[in-house]
């Protein structure tokens, strides 16, 4: 559906590179047309300006890798969360975030010579980072396994969650250079896993960059049918990426900051700045060579109209992520923050430094250009076609799309949702191998040991009724605090692997039949307290976005229905692409094409995450389409022009941009580890679905079912909302 023939302009004239003429009447109507038009006459300053920006934050960019964390995973207040930081504080850093050292003998037990001398020689590498705040060696009947051939020595926690991650990068090296033959050093545990996810994450997801990057390009090309046009949202892309980086890397010396930060700023990035430069670019070449306005003037008509729009979807992108932050976990938080910092960066970007460079460019603009470089400017004859079709039929057409959303939302019904498993790593990373060796060496619930702290006088009887649990394997004895004697600690091994759902149960019994002040922790009710945090909180946000996403769009539209049409209709492709997602993750459908081993269940963390930031991005679509059609209805008045000419003008963007999108999210589901996978299926498929879907079928049958109503406004609401309007002449 891009366009290959040129066709007139709204106009009615063909494109032409003839001098233009001044536009009669005032510059512009509102403060963005003004800003841009400043932009525009001023370009070197904002030139200078974005270039001090860059140079500034991208001389910490190179380094934001490096400083950001990877844990962070955790429910603030939880009980596993206390017993953590009173394990770290009174029992020598012995919590959740210690590291584990196997080493494994085949050749005899751990006890010979040479199995004792790497022993020996892990505990001296384990000391010597300064992370690491105590060692303690292997013990008969605790860390020495039945058969005496696995040990396991323990590196207590010196710092917090993210810190021991960082320190299991380190050492994983070094320890593998332990190993003789016949002996296996390999370090496990929660601060492991996430050393190796991260590695295993950063390498897809760079693959999966260089590899979308091209694609991305060769389709903004056949968009914008020019090589310079196509450039400019790579221009915006690298300008709030590298802003995003700099200033990600410095709040990093402040507070901790997740590195899914910047994996999901740098998509978003992307992400943005191709959709807000597709509809500036593509609104500016139809005023200037459509309608014959000179430079200045068509950046100030741009900007004053589409610029309006992306100012509004910037904003409502920004809302949907704060609503993440009602979940109270360090790591959702700081993600969320991250997207939002290269959100403000790309919206800074596209009202300031894109009308600089329209400025400049002129239109030299569709330099380096293809045959169909002026193929109707920005209404586009192929688009309108279909919203003429679309108004002739639209019962068809609306039952055939709610029927494909409602089918594809039907499996969502049976999904779950748990936390991430040992197999979001690959199968030949330190923290898996370890945790087989556990297993098979000290029993299957082994690895997913759960920690009690317990007052003292109360240890003795907690430790009888962990022992009569039917869900309990093992139970060591109490060990009391050097420096706290009130507290003791007590090791539970459970009957179960930590990512079965019935040691959910056994830890819910567990705390219930404690007696009162006794606490119960460990790596495994981390995630489980996480879990229930998140199921607990999937509700609030999804209602909260939603409301705040309707509130933003009556104030830019300035209308009831089609504000909560808008808002509404995005649920059905968001409940689609998790009803994939549930096919292809839990079910196992498609598991040999992407290359992952089904864990039978969705990552916890999916939907509230991915809902909002589905949200965000279908917000972008749906501001870009009924901006336009409210734009043509404050002109004339008339339903049919508004929903037709909204298609039109609007229709060709939204096709390349979510084109685009898919083809980026795609490229996510052929990568590495699980979650990025999960990530690019169901964000890919969202926007498959509300791009091509809800936006360019459903809400224009909408639009054409309602009428005049679509547009409907209370006279008390008139006077209460401000004055927001599209229509630039």
């Amino acid at each position: 559906m891009l366009e290959s023939t040129p066709t007139t302009t709204d106009t009615g004239s063909t494109p032409s590179h003839e001098a233009p003429h001044p536009l009669h009447g005032p510059l512009a109507r509102g403060p963005l047309g003004r800003l841009g038009a400043w932009s525009a006459r001023r370009r070197r300053l904002v030139f200078a300006i974005w270039i001090a920006v860059v140079v500034v934050m991208g001389a910490f960019a190179p380094g934001v890798e490096r400083a950001l964390s990877g844990a962070g995973w955790q429910a603030n207040g939880s009980a596993s969360v206390q017993v953590r930081d009173l394990a770290q504080r009174y029992f020598a850093g012995q919590g959740s975030s210690a590291i584990e050292v196997v080493v494994h003998s085949s050749r005899g037990p751990v006890t010979d010579p040479a199995a004792r001398a790497v022993m020996t020689r892990v505990e001296r590498v384990l000391a010597a980072n300064p992370d690491v705040s105590s060692v303690v060696a292997p013990q008969p009947g605790l860390t020495i396994s039945p058969d005496g051939h696995t040990a396991i020595v323990r590196a207590g926690a010196g710092g917090d969650t993210n810190a021991m991650v960082a320190a299991a990068d380190a050492l994983e090296a070094p320890l593998a250079a332990l190993a003789r033959p016949g002996i296996s050093v390999t370090p496990t545990g929660s601060s492991v896993l996430w050393a190796d996810f991260n590695r295993a994450n950063h390498s897809a997801m760079m693959r999966s960059e260089m590899f979308s990057w091209p694609v991305t390009l060769a389709i903004l090309v056949l968009a914008f049918g020019s090589l310079v046009a196509a450039g400019l949202p790579l221009l915006l892309t690298l300008a709030g990426l590298f802003s995003a980086a700099g200033l990600l890397d410095l709040l990093s010396k402040v507070t901790p900051i997740s590195i899914w930060a910047m994996n999901f700023a740098m998509m978003f990035a992307l992400a943005l700045g191709i959709d807000y430069a597709l509809f500036i670019v593509v609104r500016f070449r139809g005023a200037y060579f459509g309608r014959h306005r000179d430079v200045e003037h068509a950046v100030a008509e741009t900007m004053d109209s589409a610029g309006k729009a992306v100012a509004f979807s910037a904003l409502t992108v920004l809302v949907s992520l704060s609503a993440v932050w009602v979940v109270p976990s360090p790591a959702f938080r700081s993600v969320s923050g991250g997207i939002m910092i290269a959100v403000v960066f790309v919206a800074a970007a596209t009202l300031t430094l894109l009308p600089a460079a329209l400025g400049a460019l002129g239109e030299r603009v569709d330099a380096l250009a293809l045959p169909w470089v002026h193929a109707g400017e920005h209404r586009s004859a192929r688009f309108a076609r279909w919203g003429e079709t679309l108004w002739r039929r639209p019962v068809l057409f609306g039952v055939a799309a709610v029927a494909l959303l409602v089918a594809l939302a039907v499996p969502v019904i049976g999904l779950r949702t748990a936390m991430p498993s040992i197999r979001v790593v690959p199968a030949g990373a330190d923290a898996r191998v370890g945790y087989t060796q556990v297993q098979r060496a000290f029993g299957v619930g082994a690895p997913g040991e759960l920690q009690v702290i317990a007052p003292t006088a109360n240890a003795a009887a907690t430790v009888s009724i962990l022992r009569a649990d039917r869900g309990v394997a093992a139970v060591t004895p109490p060990v009391a605090s050097t420096s706290r004697p009130d507290l003791s600690l007590i090791g539970v091994v459970p009957t179960v692997g930590p990512s079965s759902p019935a040691l959910a149960t056994t830890l819910t019994r567990l705390r219930a039949e404690v007696p009162t002040g006794v606490l119960i922790g460990g790596a495994a009710a981390e995630n489980i307290d996480l879990q229930h945090l998140l199921a607990g909180k999937t509700t609030e946000v999804i209602v909260l976005v939603m409301a705040l996403g309707f509130v933003l769009l009556l104030l830019a539209l300035r209308a009831v229905l089609i504000a909560l049409l808008g808002v509404l209709t995005s649920l059905l492709a968001t409940a689609g692409a998790f009803g994939v997602a549930r096919l292809v993750f839990q079910n196992g459908d498609l598991h040999a094409l992407l290359g992952f081993a089904p864990q039978g269940f969705l990552d916890a963390w999916a939907p509230v995450f991915f809902f909002a930031m589905i949200f965000a991005i279908s917000m972008d679509y749906t501001v870009f389409l009924l901006s336009s059609a409210k734009e043509h209805y404050e002109r004339s008045g008339d339903a049919r022009d508004a929903m037709v000419n909204g298609v039109a003008h609007s229709g060709r963007v939204i096709f390349s941009a979510g084109a685009v999108m898919v083809a980026v999210f795609f490229t996510f589901a052929l990568s590495g580890p699980l979650p990025p996978k999960e990530m690019g299926v169901v964000l890919g498929v969202a926007v498959l679905l509300d791009a091509f879907v809800v936006r360019l079928v459903l809400v224009p049958v909408l639009l054409r079912l309602s009428g005049h109503a679509a547009w409907w406004l209370p006279r008390w609401l008139d006077r209460a909302l401000p004055e927001v309007s599209f229509a630039h002449e």
